[in-house]
């Protein structure tokens, strides 16, 4: 009975690929979104445009805050938070997910530290348009993250749910642009 019980697991994440599978991928544009966000506790209106004219933006999705996964996964993003501004991205977690806990799981030490900010997807309507449903938690958004250039086009994708390699997958494609951009004009001869 147990090894049925395994053969049928295994199935069932080889074939829904345990819900964390994006559609989008490089070099699609990624859709546009307003929605109320939490930063330290505080509730705003984030622009993922208005995000995007001060740089690249590193966006995750996240099953739901106090969660273990995602514990960690906010966890690694705010101590690695520095690191992606240093190469000019700016961090945004988005969830469909436990949406009455975001405000705290924002300011809380142990998660997000007030460093980024965390969407409420309260309708469903990100986490759809970026195809981070996740299958087996209906209502919920998949563990899927994006680099989005600040043209607005998706430059990498990583969909896994184990939490620990997001952060690695983002910074790896945060400095990817970086030294994929054009060289910077002589600085002695502004234009």
């Amino acid at each position: 009975m147990r090894q049925l019980i395994m053969l049928v697991f295994v199935f069932a994440v080889a074939t829904f690929g345990g819900g964390a599978r994006a559609a989008l991928d490089q070099g699609d544009p990624a859709p546009d979104f307003t929605a109320t966000a939490y930063l330290a506790g505080e509730a705003f209106q984030y622009h993922l445009s208005d995000a995007l004219k001060n740089g690249t933006v590193v966006l995750y999705f996240f099953p739901a805050p106090h969660t273990s996964g995602c514990n960690v996964e906010a966890r690694l993003f705010s101590e690695a938070v520095d690191e992606f501004k240093a190469a000019g991205a700016t961090v945004v977690g988005v969830t469909a997910g436990k949406l009455d806990e975001l405000a705290d799981f924002s300011r809380e030490a142990e998660h997000c530290s007030g460093k980024f900010p965390v969407v409420a997807d309260a309708d469903g309507k990100i986490t759809e348009a970026y195809d981070a449903k996740w299958l087996l938690r209906p209502g919920w958004s998949n563990r899927t993250s994006y680099v989005i250039s600040k043209d607005g086009g998706i430059t990498r994708v990583h969909s896994e749910l184990d939490p620990r390699h997001h952060v690695k997958e983002m910074l790896e494609g945060v400095k990817a642009l970086e030294t994929s951009a054009p060289a910077k004009a002589d600085q002695r001869h502004p234009r």
